[in-house]
């Protein structure tokens, strides 16, 4: 194999596909970029059985061939080459040579029959989603997924729900729930699937600064991503997703309206006295007609209290919660304002936008001590 290229496009081709290969794997191979140069393109591939990143760029192509090259070693050495662009020649034993204005490498290679082929999709169109849009409804759902090593597999992904016209993304925990809709351009038959987070964490960063659709095509066992230049295979998780429309409350008999930068300063200012070690739930103490929330903890460390402007009609009763919950949800709202729905001291509290229920979060509180 023989190519010459920029050395710029081709480290970041590599920085990108590198994501997808696990340093944990026990196949040499799979700790390795698949590089494969031919009618004037270098495909690069990186896979670790769970999750697969493959994308091409041109290049001026000399001799067509393939290559696996160690991703770490490889990849580092792109960062610091000095040139503008590299030329690249493999032999049959798989020796690499690297050679960037006054830098020269030669590094070993392995065999591309080693490196297991991507699964592919036939049949079917695919689904185009704008990147903003399922970029932001990945945001903010993936932030409550489990992971507990305990906790049932398929709850450790983000659940999609594709109906005619809807999106809707949810993910589960046990202690809290995220569930985020948007409308679509989709007739097609109903999908439901779980995809694992790490799909999902590169899915935000490839679509970072692309503004074109996202194509999504779903298999029985994996989903393909188009994302600009880059096409992403991902498995799917197996199992039944826990029934979370049947833990959403019904009814509920207080409702608070505040300012969602409010609330997070205000709990974050509570939360510096509260440490992994000396851990102690925010209370929260509602009051209809005072119009405050009012916030308050004491640790080993010390007390705090602190109040936001907030309009609250129904019953007054204090709950608790945890901190780190709370503001993993609110930081999450893509608006100003939020309601947020109480049903006593032992009930979840569910926070919606001021108008409809684009987003849907809901977090267990965490029962209070009596007062010392």
């Amino acid at each position: 194999m023989k190519f010459s290229c920029s050395t710029a496009v081709l480290s970041e081709a590599c920085q990108n596909v590198q994501r997808a290969i696990s340093s944990k794997t026990t196949i040499p191979a799979l700790e390795g970029i698949l590089i494969r140069a031919s009618e004037g393109q270098l495909q690069l591939t990186g896979y670790d059985l769970e999750v697969g990143i493959q994308t091409s760029m041109e290049a001026a192509v000399k001799e067509d061939g393939v290559i696996v090259l160690n991703a770490k070693v490889f990849c580092e050495i792109l960062r610091k080459l000095p040139g503008g662009s590299l030329d690249f020649e493999s032999d049959a034993r798989c020796l690499a040579t690297i050679n960037s204005g006054e830098s020269h490498f030669r590094i070993n290679g392995m065999n591309a029959e080693e490196y297991p082929e991507l699964p592919s999709i036939t049949g079917g169109s695919p689904l185009l989603l704008p990147q903003e849009a399922l970029r932001d409804m990945i945001r903010q759902t993936i932030f409550a997924v489990a992971v507990n090593p305990d906790t049932k597999p398929i709850h450790t992904g983000v659940k999609f729900e594709i109906t005619a016209g809807e999106l809707r993304l949810v993910a589960i925990d046990g202690f809290r729930l995220a569930v985020r809709r948007e409308v679509i351009a989709y007739d097609g038959e109903d999908l439901s699937f779980v995809a694992p987070p790490k799909a999902l964490h590169e899915i935000m960063k490839l679509s970072a600064d692309g503004a074109q659709d996202i194509a999504l095509a779903v298999g029985k066992r994996h989903i393909v991503f188009e994302i600009g230049k880059y096409h992403m295979v991902s498995r799917l998780l197996d199992g039944e997703f826990m029934n979370y429309r049947a833990a959403i409350p019904a009814e509920h008999r207080t409702q608070l309206s505040a300012s969602v930068r409010d609330l997070v300063g205000a709990i974050e200012r509570i939360s510096l006295i509260i440490t992994e070690k000396i851990r102690s739930p925010i209370r929260c103490d509602l009051t209809p007609g005072q119009g405050r929330m009012v916030f308050s903890c004491a640790t080993g460390v010390g007390t705090a209290q602190d109040s936001v402007g907030a309009e609250i009609t129904g019953d007054a009763f204090e709950v608790g919660f945890n901190n780190r919950f709370l503001l993993d949800a609110l930081r999450a709202c893509d608006t100003d304002e939020v309601r947020m729905l109480f049903n006593g001291a032992v009930a979840p509290v569910v926070i919606l936008p001021p108008e409809g229920d684009a987003f849907l979060f809901m977090v267990l509180p965490v029962r209070l001590k009596t007062e010392a």
